[in-house]
């Protein structure tokens, strides 16, 4: 696929999909973008982004189309509505989710677009803000094979790290895996900081040493700053990784697995929630404590 010969629409312009529509816009791609609220989008008019009025004329202009919205509903309604991308879309064309969805979606999309003559993936990212606006995303995805080396010079322009994972709907539960890892990771983090103050340490200091050894992570490199700094400003939404959680702990049950530190810090972030924090980042969880 060549910026020459391939039009882009991107649908969903929040925190995150917001700087990868822009990634396309600066590597000479024709991009068309829809999202709910038009003013998100004034930016990226600006930089020569075009507007359409719904997803349906986002499939009458785009060959390729890629969606970054909040929740499985809306993938469903954006997909496999009457008024949708694979009911209005064009055969050849390619659609990538890159939503954090459920598995299960992801592959009644695939097959419903495969009766159309198109080709349907699910690419769910890691990264968030900041690896949204660097284009150095993780993105993890399922699909048809050929598909995937087909649209992957597009998923290069968005992410330093991509890898095809299987089959429909295997990059979800890959995502699953990452959202797993985080959501008991972020527990450890925000408590070995609360720790480090109450005992009187320099957070600063602490996380000097406690980063580059064993005990390393993305989250203590990159979060743990803003939980310090008191930036509980969202890279990525409390109510979405709340979404996620219960979309993996659903999972886990349909697949007969116990998932005690995910069942946990579902309910601290649950919490945060009820508090009114479901609009703040994950790192919020550090209030929790303090």
């Amino acid at each position: 696929m060549t910026q020459s010969n391939e039009a882009i629409g991107f649908i969903g312009l929040g925190v995150m999909g917001k700087s990868m529509a822009r990634n396309l816009l600066k590597a000479g791609y024709e991009v068309f973008v829809y999202t709910r609220t038009k003013d998100k989008a004034n930016d990226l008019l600006q930089l020569g982004a075009k507007w359409v009025k719904a997803p349906k004329d986002i499939a009458q202009n785009a060959n390729v189309i890629i969606s970054m919205v909040g929740y499985p509903s809306d993938v469903e309604e954006i997909y496999l509505g009457y008024d949708g991308l694979i009911e209005n879309g064009k055969a050849g064309t390619y659609l990538i989710d890159m939503t954090t969805s459920t598995p299960s979606l992801a592959v009644r999309i695939a097959e419903e677009a495969k009766k159309k003559g198109m080709e349907s993936l699910d690419a769910p990212v890691s990264g968030g803000d900041i690896g949204a606006r660097d284009a150095k995303l993780t993105i993890m995805v399922g699909g048809d094979s050929e598909a995937f080396e087909a649209v992957r010079p597009i998923f290069d322009i968005m992410g330093s790290n991509v890898v095809h994972q299987g089959a429909a709907g295997s990059g979800q539960h890959t995502k699953m895996c990452n959202q797993i890892a985080i959501a008991s990771n972020m527990i450890g983090v925000t408590e070995a900081i609360s720790y480090a103050k109450k005992a009187g340490l320099d957070p600063d200091r602490v996380l000097q040493s406690i980063s580059s050894g064993s005990a390393g992570s993305w989250s203590l490199s990159n979060l743990v700053p803003r939980m310090v700094k008191g930036d509980f400003e969202p890279g990525f939404y409390i109510k979405h990784f709340i979404k996620d959680m219960k979309i993996a702990l659903d999972e886990a049950e349909r697949m007969g697995m116990d998932a005690p530190g995910l069942s946990l810090s579902k309910s601290l972030y649950e919490g945060l929630a009820d508090a009114g924090e479901e609009n703040s980042g994950t790192q919020a969880l550090y209030k929790h404590y303090n």
